[in-house]
């Protein structure tokens, strides 16, 4: 396998169903000759030519709209978000278009439509650029949302996504963009909905996604250091649908669960995983699930942004806790 970051991986994703598929087709802002604000992109214009992988104007309502009407045409299009921050402009075609056409149009219709965007804290970037808003996507019935925590995922997941026939939002932490892996230079899947148990352990588990994946790892890799405790850290990968059956299993086996997220504390991702987990498990508890998360304000100015992350020594006070419960 080769040596690669992860936005070679998902560079190379591009390239792969490109060649395979004619009604792929990428667009987005600076995308094409530019190759993207991170060179996600870089030489597919060059490669498949101008009708293929094209720019757009900077508007992402326009991007948003084209991807749906492609996606009902038989197209398989690619749009990119440039930064996080920037899809309320395309919030009607994320969630509330591309996601109920199935339903709508009786299945006469589908809309297999990959938005991608980078996002994520820990790169001193500007306003807007690094918020997680992960969550106001996955209230929404009828799409996919995918974080990839490392290269070989964003490869494999991709690929899933784009061949996938509904919508599907993929995010890309920038803070992991690059970071190597080995990634097989050939095609692969990675189911979508289906977790990764990435440390194997018996005292916690661990549930979390992106680069909080590397974070609650290396909290267990100090709890176990510090006092012998065996942490399982699950990435959730796709975090709608959330496999809750691997969450379960684990919890069962552990008895003490910690959700790590780097999104603000309401209403997100880790407030779903444990109602989840009080819905399937509750009596196999032995602590109250605790939640290790930004604070419940705006995402704080670069100056700021490490105070407000969540860090290792957090993470380990989490452990901590529920083991002396």
């Amino acid at each position: 396998m080769a040596q690669m970051t992860m936005v070679k991986a998902i560079n190379d994703a591009l390239r792969l169903e490109l060649k395979r598929d004619p009604n792929v087709l990428i667009f987005g802002e600076d995308v094409g000759k530019n190759g993207g604000v991170f060179r996600v992109t870089d030489g597919l214009q060059n490669e498949f030519g101008a009708d293929r992988v094209f720019d757009t104007p900077l508007a992402e309502s326009g991007i948003g709209g084209l991807a749906v009407g492609l996606g009902t045409q038989g197209f398989r299009p690619v749009a990119e978000i440039q930064f996080i921050g920037f899809i309320f402009e395309a919030m009607d075609s994320i969630a509330v278009q591309a996601p109920r056409m199935r339903y709508r149009s009786g299945g006469r219709y589908n809309c297999p439509v990959t938005f991608r965007a980078p996002f994520g804290a820990g790169v001193k970037s500007p306003e807007l650029h690094s918020d997680s808003l992960e969550g106001l996507i996955t209230q929404t019935p009828g799409i996919k949302v995918v974080v990839p925590s490392n290269p070989y995922d964003a490869k494999g997941l991709l690929l899933s996504a784009i061949r996938d026939n509904d919508p599907v939002f993929f995010l890309e932490h920038l803070k992991l963009y690059f970071t190597k892996g080995e990634v097989p230079e050939g095609e692969y899947t990675i189911p979508l909905g289906k977790a990764n148990v990435v440390r194997e352990g018996s005292d916690v588990t661990i549930i979390t996604y992106g680069a909080m994946v590397h974070t609650s790892l290396k909290a267990a890799e100090m709890a176990e250091k510090e006092r012998g405790a065996k942490v399982e850290v699950i990435d959730l990968r796709t975090i709608s649908p959330i496999d809750i059956e691997t969450i379960v299993n684990s919890v069962e086996k552990t008895g003490r669960a910690i959700i790590v997220q780097e999104a603000q504390k309401s209403s997100g991702i880790a407030a779903e995983v444990i109602a989840q987990i009080n819905e399937k498990a509750i009596l196999k508890l032995e602590a109250p699930v605790l939640r290790v998360t930004g604070p419940d304000t705006v995402l704080g100015f670069p100056q700021i942004e490490d105070e407000w992350l969540p860090t290792p020594a957090r993470v380990l006070a989490a452990i901590n806790q529920v083991l002396d419960f």
